[in-house]
């Protein structure tokens, strides 16, 4: 096996697609293609199953793939050894929801990029819940999520922002003229959620439920911006981390309503593998995310 293929194969598993592989790497996408036929051919198994246009991740592709990840990080550790350390260079592959991609990650690359020119980072968004199973199968080196306390045997975990979440309507809702809501204030309402699987969705449907309070009306969406745009024209509640909404509050196109008995928080949180190898470009990045993100919390392994 030639490490060459090695990054094919990892790069084939992570866009489940030969033509993006080879854009991303550079080369056509016939030499994509011989290089996973003569890694298949090596170690006498079949790595994807071709379904059509797409493929996917044979059981034995998914047995291989943490054993590549292996291969490359002790690669880059030996590239590393006998470089100067004082330069992290190399490249990082980071997952984030789309609610950090807009309103926490911007500033954080920036920064990053300006300290460590040398390091390419690769950004690839996910939905919330492929982000821990990224990490998990070595296919992103971190993750950002925005969630309650994680806890995980294979996962470093690291709290960074409190991010508290607000009950939005718009300022002509007559919810928005009383100075406090009870939860019969909310019942019947229409509300405008996040995707389910959502964390901070999972808390306000709990919280409601646990309040007796039924919605009349149920709309999901995958795009925060949507949501926004949907009550601010009058379409009903939402539930949002107050970091999104901040400048909508501050102009009076949103109203954040206050129910006393409840006092919903999450944090922003980065997740890497506990057994990752911290290349001086890892250790960068965790670096310049602590300032950026203000002072974590400790960090949390369980074995």
């Amino acid at each position: 096996m030639e490490l060459r293929q090695l990054v094919t194969f990892r790069m084939v598993a992570a866009t489940l697609s030969f033509s993006r592989t080879a854009q991303s790497l550079n080369y056509v996408q016939s030499s994509v293609t011989a290089q996973i036929q003569t890694l298949e051919e090596e170690l006498g198994v079949r790595l994807f199953d071709r379904l059509g246009k797409r493929i996917a991740l044979t059981d034995a592709g998914k047995r291989f793939l943490p054993y590549v990840e292996k291969i490359l990080d002790l690669s880059e550790e030996a590239r590393e050894a006998v470089t100067d350390d004082d330069v992290p260079s190399g490249s990082l592959t980071i997952s984030a929801p789309e609610t950090l991609c807009i309103y926490r990650l911007p500033a954080l690359l920036r920064l990053f990029r300006d300290r460590f020119p040398q390091v390419k980072v690769i950004f690839k968004p996910s939905p919330y819940e492929d982000l821990r199973r990224s990490v998990s199968d070595g296919v992103v080196d971190v993750a950002f999520v925005i969630d309650g306390p994680q806890r995980s045997t294979a996962l470093m975990v690291e709290q960074l922002v409190s991010e508290p979440l607000l009950i939005l309507v718009a300022p002509d809702h007559e919810l928005a003229q009383l100075p406090s809501i009870q939860a019969q204030d909310l019942d019947g309402e229409s509300f405008l959620l996040t995707e389910a699987g959502c964390s901070y969705r999972v808390f306000f449907e709990r919280a409601l439920n646990e309040e007796g309070v039924h919605p009349t009306t149920h709309l999901e969406f995958t795009s925060v911006e949507a949501i926004k745009q949907c009550v601010m024209a009058s379409m009903g509640v939402a539930f949002l981390p107050e970091v999104t909404v901040a400048q909508e509050i501050a102009q009076g196109r949103l109203v954040a309503l206050n129910w006393p008995e409840h006092n919903f928080h999450v944090h922003t949180q980065i997740l890497w593998h506990k057994e990752k190898w911290l290349s001086p470009a890892l250790n960068a990045f965790l670096t310049v995310t602590r300032e950026c993100m203000y002072k974590p919390t400790a960090i949390h392994t369980h074995a």
